[in-house]
């Protein structure tokens, strides 16, 4: 399964990571994923090593990744509504967006060479859901985000 779930990932123009957010980070199941697809492919198959080479052994940390031209969204769900992000007010996250709190999983991918695209963020969904708003914004995200790169490619 995981040399399987490496080639796609070598050969997709996209990857879609979709988690629910979990105290601060992503759940076991996805970094057990990451640990299993990912750090086995850091053999070749998605870089060459860390990035670093014996004539310059402390530079360039995390630029080895084989995965140019890949490009990656992040759709997290999450307990915090929207307001409690980018807002120096709100004392939790003072003034963090979510892609900051997401740092982890953006460096994740950096590290294999792929490129973000904007991230999607369901918010609130434990206290107040409103699933039916969250997946028409969710729709209308894939076809700003889509319809922006097919007018790219044209």
């Amino acid at each position: 399964m995981t040399c399987r779930t490496r080639l796609r990932s070598i050969s997709a123009d996209v990857v879609l990571l979709q988690f629910p957010e979990n105290w601060m980070g992503v759940p076991w199941s996805f970094k057990k994923y990451m640990d299993e697809v990912y750090t086995v492919g850091m053999g070749g198959q998605l870089s060459n090593g860390d990035g670093r080479s014996a004539a310059a052994p402390k530079a360039n940390y995390g630029m080895g990744g084989k995965l140019a031209g890949t490009r990656y969204m992040i759709s997290a769900t999450l307990n915090a509504p929207a307001e409690a992000f980018d807002d120096p007010s709100e004392l939790f996250f003072e003034g963090m967006s979510l892609d900051d709190l997401l740092r982890q999983v953006h460096l994740n991918a950096k590290f294999f060479g792929m490129t973000p695209l904007p991230t999607f963020g369901a918010f609130d969904v434990m206290k107040n859901p409103d699933v039916a708003s969250d997946l028409a914004r969710f729709d209308a995200h894939l076809a700003t985000t889509f319809g922006e790169l097919a007018n790219d490619a044209a």
